[in-house]
């Protein structure tokens, strides 16, 4: 469908603005990161239809082969892998089940809860990988290697520097209640259009506008933070109704016509009006992070890099829409440690789609 230019240019606001950041601090440089590999179409497909045929108790998660591309699946007996084989995958036995990691994550939940820290699954190494900010004293760093070491392997412990912490910073934004933030992507329900953006920012203020102390544009008619981090303002009927589409700060746009669940090893791109159009792979899934203002459960760890002003922002791979920005540790060089919230439970969540 044709759009007017206004659209356009509404667009170019509402989808890369920067956003209430949750991240900090820079350090010196460090090695480029491992690049990500792209997912195909049918890969998304067979890792959703496997992640639905088995179960916790004979499978631990899947990921990209660094090396050819190839979509394996981890698995802890022989039936699971012959069924993984029939998907078009490749299963690789592994010592211990989702079952075995969560259970990992749960005793970390009791024992190590400390603000600072986040935990999710890497099936590519079959481990929970714990990340540590520099707010974790010492103190609170030996309870965290105690309560790892009693998980023996199950369990891998890395530091990173910076601290995961909301920060307002200025600049072209959308604002509500004095703050600024950013949207993910455009999405509809019915003839009603929306944005998504991070919980975080839709939980400051109910009224939205794309300049500060501009007409308002939109409303806040959704939020949930922590726990969660996602929310959704709707376009009100006088406001341009903008494309699905992400910025890409060279002049184009790259258009959005679907979303998934990432997959740990891919490529994907981070569209935020702070550090732009930002490269990376995914890490880890199912990540807890233990923010400040409480936890969010079921993320995605990534390498992209991210700064104040981010928040909110757009993940995604090609014209997949993969998560919204919530927050970060820093960015050391080219690498980074950000989180974001997998957009698929959002629009699950609300009913919504992209377009």
């Amino acid at each position: 469908m044709r759009r007017t230019l206004r659209a356009r240019i509404c667009l170019s606001v509402l989808i890369s603005l920067p956003a209430v950041g949750l991240g900090s601090g820079t350090a010196g440089a460090a090695p480029e990161p491992t690049p990500g590999v792209t997912a195909s179409a049918t890969q998304y497909a067979i890792d959703s239809s496997l992640e639905r045929a088995l179960d916790d108790d004979n499978s631990a998660g899947s990921y990209l082969d660094a090396a050819t591309g190839e979509l394996v699946v981890a698995v802890t007996d022989t039936a699971a892998a012959e069924a993984v084989k029939a998907a078009g995958a490749r299963p690789k036995l592994v010592e211990r089940s989702t079952t075995e990691l969560r259970a990992a994550i749960d005793t970390l939940e009791t024992q190590a809860k400390i603000t600072g820290t986040s935990w999710g699954i890497d099936p590519s190494t079959n481990q929970v990988a714990v990340e540590a900010d520099a707010s974790v004293s010492v103190r609170s760093m030996t309870q965290l290697r105690n309560v790892g070491a009693g998980l023996g392997a199950a369990v891998r412990i890395t530091r990173v520097p910076g601290v995961f912490k909301k920060e307002v910073s200025g600049g072209d934004a959308i604002y509500g209640g004095g703050y600024r933030c950013s949207a993910a992507f455009n999405v509809a329900r019915g003839t009603a259009r929306y944005f998504l953006t991070a919980g975080h920012c839709t939980n400051l203020a109910y009224s939205w506008s794309a300049t500060s102390g501009g007409m308002p544009i939109g409303i806040r008619t959704g939020t949930s933070f922590p726990t969660n981090d996602y929310g959704i303002v709707r376009y009100l009927s006088a406001s341009p109704q903008p494309a699905g589409r992400v910025n890409l700060y060279n002049g184009s746009y790259q258009d959005i016509v679907t979303s998934a669940n990432a997959i740990v090893g891919q490529a994907i791109r981070k569209s935020g009006s702070t550090t732009h159009v930002t490269t990376g792979r995914v890490t880890a899934v199912n990540v807890t992070v233990n923010y400040p203002e409480g936890p969010v459960y079921q993320m995605v760890r990534t390498t992209v890099c991210s700064a104040a002003g981010d928040s909110g922002g757009a993940h995604f791979a090609g014209s997949v829409a993969l998560g919204i920005h919530s927050g970060s540790s820093g960015c050391s060089g080219t690498n980074g440690s950000a989180i974001f919230q997998p957009v698929r439970e959002a629009l699950s969540v609300y009913g919504v789609n992209v377009y």
